[in-house]
Formats: structure tokens, C-alpha cells, sequence
């Protein structure tokens, strides 16, 4: 089997005329220049040099094989200048990662306005609850309700922060009546949205944890979760950011609130890519934009 890297090494003695020479080229020892080019040999079963005047030169077969790994290194050369014009343009894809909400609604339409402004950049949004692994390259970019954790490959920046709070429809209201003490809670029903080993559900002021009414309906999709708190099913914690006159939401025990940061996290790496970083730059400046709205409604 061909081992790729031999070639360099017997490019380098071909150029330099010396074993010695072709490894201080490529920083190897002498004696692994000596034994890769004697296994290219055995493996060709052929020799590739011939010593005339004090040099090594190639064989006749030898000069077939330089022509070829002359061919293979330009290959690899275009190879990294292309990889070099990819990292420095503003042309290509770019992957975003975000949960529900943030995928669903706010992303796409700040990722529309980034394109009017960079039209060779493609946008690919997946929405998944999961945190992607950044370090894999399943995605390039990741809003997420936390930072970047122990992984040193990634940066993260804390943008802006949510606010979350108590709600009910109007017509729950109409038939429930409305909390007026946490305790209150346990004579209520609940929409309880489910994700992971979490119940999303906040804290009461004084740090404790909150009574939970009674579950009616639960889910692991934002999407059912708040339309089951807009259909009546009971009381749920929904994003200030969400809610607006037309809804006919009640917000209940208004003293009680969850406030989750917002990072933007990237792969180190995004430091060399230039549509990475434009993409990376202009979602960190929408989110401040929008950071009252995000925390305040």
C-alpha cells in the first residue's frame, strides 16, 4: 500500500541531491529519509536513486515516479491555496445551531437581513435541543443557554439575557380564576415543557423552588408547549419575548421570574474563517440590539 507522505520525502532528496540535505528540508532525521526511501523501493521493487558524483539523482524509473509525486505535490499546493481563498472569502456555508424559539423565529429573520449584505454566504439553520458538538463540526456557530464549558476548542461570548414568566390564557383565567400566592399553584393546572433530565419551571424569589400546579399537558417541542398554554390548558412559563396584546395572554404572580444568559459559541477555528466570523459578528450584534426586548419584552 502507498504511503502518501513518502513522497515528499523522496521529492526532497530528489531536489537536494542528499539524504541529509531532504531532511533538514522537511525536519526528519537522516535515517528516516534513508529508510522511507529504502521501503518506497522495496515497495515499488525497483531502485529510485542512483549516486553519480557525489549526489543521488534518480533512476530512469526513478524520474517516472518524480514526475508524478511533482504532479501530486502542485495537487496539494492548489489544494491549500484554495482551502486559504475559502478561509478568507465571504463565500460558502455557514451553520448555525440553535433550540427551539431562537431557531424557529428570531434566527431566520437576522439571518435574512445578514444576507442582503453577504449573498454568497448560505445559512444553515438546525434547530435541534440538543448541544452540538462544535468541536466535531457539527455545526459552526451555536446559540445556546450556556457557555463553552470545559471544551478549550471553543469560544463563547454572553450576548444578553431572556426573561421568562408566568402565563395563562385568558379564558384559563376565566375558568380557574388567578393565582395569587405561589401556593396558590397547587390548586391549578400545568403545561410543563420537558427537556432532557430538566423541567422547565423557575424559582421562587427568595431562591426556592416554586410550586408546581398539577401537569395536564407536557411536552419536549416550544411550539406545543406554548400553544397549549394559549388553548387553556393551564399555566406555563413562556419568554417575555414572545408575548404580545393580541394573544390574549394573562401573565400570573408577576413578583416570579427565570432570567436564562444567552451565549454565542464558536470553534476557535473561527478566528481563520472570514464568513464564520462575519456570520459570528453580526448575530452577536442583532442579539444586542435586541437585548431588552429579550429580557424585558
Amino acid at each position: 500500500m502507498n504511503n502518501w507522505s513518502d513522497y515528499p520525502i523522496f521529492l526532497a532528496v530528489a531536489e537536494t541531491g542528499s539524504l541529509t540535505a531532504a531532511g533538514e528540508k522537511l525536519e526528519v532525521s537522516q535515517p528516516t529519509v534513508g529508510r522511507r526511501i529504502k521501503a518506497m523501493e522495496e515497495r515499488f521493487g525497483a531502485p529510485l536513486l542512483t549516486r553519480e558524483e557525489g549526489r543521488l539523482v534518480p533512476t530512469e524509473f526513478g524520474y517516472l515516479v518524480l514526475d508524478h509525486a511533482r504532479r501530486m505535490q502542485a495537487e496539494a499546493d492548489a489544494i491549500n491555496r484554495s482551502s486559504a481563498t475559502l478561509e478568507h472569502s465571504l463565500v460558502g456555508p455557514v451553520t448555525i445551531t440553535a433550540t427551539e424559539g431562537i431557531g424557529d423565529f428570531w434566527l431566520p429573520a437576522v439571518m435574512q437581513a445578514f444576507r442582503q449584505s453577504h449573498p454568497d454566504i448560505i445559512v444553515d439553520i438546525n434547530v435541534d435541543m440538543r448541544a452540538l458538538n462544535l468541536a466535531q463540526r457539527e455545526a459552526d456557530i451555536a446559540l445556546r443557554w450556556m457557555g463553552p464549558g470545559t471544551q478549550n476548542s471553543l469560544i463563547g461570548r454572553r450576548v444578553t439575557s431572556s426573561g421568562f414568566g408566568l402565563y395563562a390564557s385568558s379564558e384559563y383565567i376565566r375558568r380557574k380564576g388567578k393565582p395569587q400566592s405561589p401556593e396558590d399553584l397547587l390548586d391549578h393546572d400545568g403545561v410543563r415543557l420537558v427537556m432532557g433530565p430538566e423541567n422547565f419551571w423557575p424559582l421562587a424569589p427568595d431562591g426556592k423552588s416554586l410550586p408546581m400546579p398539577r401537569t395536564v399537558f407536557r411536552t419536549n417541542n416550544h411550539m406545543a408547549y406554548f400553544n397549549a398554554v394559549m388553548a387553556g390548558y393551564g399555566i406555563g412559563m413562556l419568554a417575555f419575548a414572545s408575548i404580545h396584546p393580541d394573544l390574549n395572554l394573562v401573565r400570573v404572580l408577576p413578583e416570579i421570574e427565570r432570567v436564562e444568559d444567552l451565549w454565542v459559541v464558536a470553534h476557535e477555528d473561527l478566528k481563520k474563517s472570514a464568513r464564520v466570523r462575519a456570520a459570528f459578528d453580526f448575530i452577536v450584534d442583532a442579539l444586542l440590539k435586541d437585548s431588552d426586548h429579550c429580557r424585558y419584552g
